[in-house]
């Protein structure tokens, strides 16, 4: 089911990027020295128009789940402990389940 759903979406977006590329074939250039004049043709890149919205689409995507990733570090170290500790207690657990019935347990 999960992937047919995701065929589903994916699908509309899929057929807009190829519609933006049909739609945007027109070549621009792209100046990679904002400040060379522009009469001087070093520095510059002849690429389609949906080239350059796809790269640009990519790049922010990348920074965007970057950010995200950062963001959630917090959360990612919350785990850690939390599964370290679950890891701590189930073994005290299994030690205490070993004692005899009658032993007192040993405060630290």
């Amino acid at each position: 089911m999960m992937r047919f759903l995701k065929f589903v979406l994916l699908l509309p977006i899929v057929a807009a990027v190829v519609l933006v590329a049909l739609g945007n074939r027109q070549i621009v250039t792209l100046h990679l020295h904002p400040f060379q004049d522009i009469e001087q043709p070093e520095h510059t890149l002849d690429v389609p128009l949906y080239l350059v919205m796809l790269v640009a689409v990519m790049i922010g995507v990348v920074i965007g789940g970057f950010a995200t990733w950062l963001e959630q570090g917090r959360h990612r170290a919350a785990a850690r402990r939390a599964r370290a500790e679950v890891k701590r207690l189930t073994a005290e657990i299994a030690r205490a389940a070993m004692r005899p019935a009658g032993e007192k347990r040993k405060l630290p």
